[in-house]
């Protein structure tokens, strides 16, 4: 069975799989994207780092490793250049996710430059004004997603179903996915492609060090911890001795005891920084490469419906 899709996400992204790699920060790069589109489906390339003289040449090797689309991410509340729209323009890319930040302040700017623009929100509220401020979708991303998050965490089952019953806008659903019948969920509920975060991380050419791929593969269902709640950004990450020392402290913000990031992501300490994850950790297992999990989770997702049409005809 060759995996075909046909929606709203799959026209305006240009792709044959609706499924959109997170955008995660030092992590989002050409080794990754490029597997990523490669095998279909939507690679984004991150700026959250603030290292955009890196990033441009990240995008310069997506050029020379794939000729299918893939996109940038701006997350507003690590943006340090003012001119971030118009480096994005400049980079040549079509696609932009807009996350952390309010969907008012860059959409009119990279809407007028050509590209399609999709903003993550975390609340129908969010959700609203990313439509007012004029976004062609949204990646509606549920509480137990990882990374930075709000502070008032809704579920995706209870979230994706609200939203997609008051916008019109395509919605891509992220927080909880990680293969086909998960994706198959997402689609009942309104959804027209998912976003991988926790999973990628785990993926082979993900950049990370083997020892945060092994904790996500070693991880529980309930090993994750949501990190300020009191404050903003929230953060779901992997349990550890730091995070459990955060878990109920209502008073320190979590970011400023962070840590070293790049001791965690490339030298493997799993104590050195905060290791954002999503409570999917609990179900992955292994690690594979990406063009192996996409091609898993579209043929899945669609034997899925297949199955569930025929046990329940209509």
């Amino acid at each position: 069975m060759t995996a075909t899709f046909s929606n709203r996400v799959t026209e305006l992204l240009g792709v044959d799989i609706p499924i959109v790699q997170a955008p995660m920060g030092w992590i989002a790069r050409s080794p990754l994207a490029s597997a990523v589109s490669n095998a279909g489906a939507m690679g984004i390339i991150e700026t959250s780092s603030g290292e955009l003289d890196i990033i441009r040449d990240e995008i310069r090797k997506m050029r020379d490793l794939t000729d299918k689309p893939f996109g940038v991410n701006i997350a507003q509340a690590f943006v340090r250049d003012p001119s971030i729209v118009e480096f994005v323009a400049d980079q040549g890319v079509k696609f932009v996710t807009t996350s952390a930040g309010s969907p008012m302040k860059y959409t009119g700017a990279l809407k007028a430059a050509g590209l399609t623009v999709f903003h993550v929100v975390p609340d129908l509220k969010g959700a609203l004004k990313a439509v007012d401020a004029g976004v062609d979708g949204l990646i509606v991303e549920g509480g137990e997603g990882g990374g930075f998050k709000s502070p008032r965490p809704v579920s995706t089952m209870v979230l994706l179903p609200l939203v997609v019953s008051k916008v019109d806008v395509p919605v891509i659903a992220a927080g909880g996915f990680v293969d086909g019948p998960t994706m198959a969920a997402a689609l009942a509920l309104g959804a027209e492609g998912v976003q991988l975060g926790t999973r990628m991380v785990s993926a082979l050419e993900s950049p990370i060090h083997e020892n945060w791929k092994q904790a996500v593969i070693d991880a529980r269902e309930t090993d994750t911890v949501f990190l300020n709640q009191h404050t903003s950004p929230a953060l779901r990450a992997l349990r550890t001795d730091r995070t459990n020392a955060l878990e109920f402290d209502t008073e320190t913000n979590a970011m400023v005891l962070f840590g070293n990031a790049m001791d965690l992501y490339f030298g493997g300490d799993m104590e050195a920084a905060v290791a954002l994850s999503g409570q999917v950790a609990g179900r992955i297992d292994d690690i594979k490469p990406v063009a192996q999990i996409i091609d898993e989770c579209a043929r899945d997702c669609l034997q899925v419906l297949a199955d569930l049409a025929n046990r329940y005809p209509a």
